[in-house]
């Protein structure tokens, strides 16, 4: 049984994205995987990492949870949109706090290579904007996605990282709604 953490990371927790997080859910329960989830909106925590990497500031409760359930898992599912063509400030702010050395990563001493604590896990980020994806994708050079991809989740060892954008989301009719969140249950059901 695979075991799922979906990670709602936009501040509104009734938004489309809590929608989308929500019919990944549903769809991965069907598939008889053991799911958890983390809304980033309910956790009490300073997401500002003050000191950088010179003295990790003590972790609240909550995120000493978190780093409990990203260990736990099998397959991470982060859903958030995109502002300013990055992820929002509580969101990286988590990520900051949490992703941190001795648990994601370890750089080794004199050396510019780093060892990944995360191997072993998969992840599916699920990322909703209000422009067109191909704007997204050929004006900022999708920067955001590929930074939470590349930059920290592979960072951290964790492969494969897929990636299902949902442009336009202003925009969208009752019935691309539905198909949206359709598309989504069946990518849960998956597993992936």
């Amino acid at each position: 049984m695979k075991k799922i953490l979906i990670i709602l990371g936009h501040p509104n927790k009734e938004s489309f994205g809590g929608s989308l997080a929500n019919s990944y859910k549903e769809g991965a329960l069907k598939s008889g995987a053991e799911v958890k989830e983390l809304i980033l909106a309910d956790l009490k925590f300073d997401p500002i990492l003050h000191l950088g990497y010179k003295k990790i500031q003590e972790l609240e409760p909550d995120l000493v949870h978190a780093q409990k359930l990203i260990t736990w898992a099998d397959h991470l599912v982060f859903v958030y949109p995109l502002w300013w063509a990055m992820m929002p400030a509580l969101l990286k702010g988590f990520i900051d706090r949490t992703f941190l050395p001795g648990f994601a990563f370890k750089y080794r001493e004199n050396s510019p290579f780093w060892d990944k604590y995360l191997t072993g896990k998969s992840a599916r980020m699920i990322v909703t904007m209000d422009a067109p994806t191909w704007y997204n994708y050929w004006i900022n050079g999708n920067a955001g996605p590929k930074a939470m991809k590349k930059a920290t989740l592979e960072f951290s060892g964790i492969k494969p990282v897929k990636v299902t954008t949902i442009g336009q989301v202003k925009t969208l009719k009752a019935e691309q709604i539905k198909n949206w969140l359709a598309k989504v249950e069946k990518i849960g059901e998956t597993q992936n």
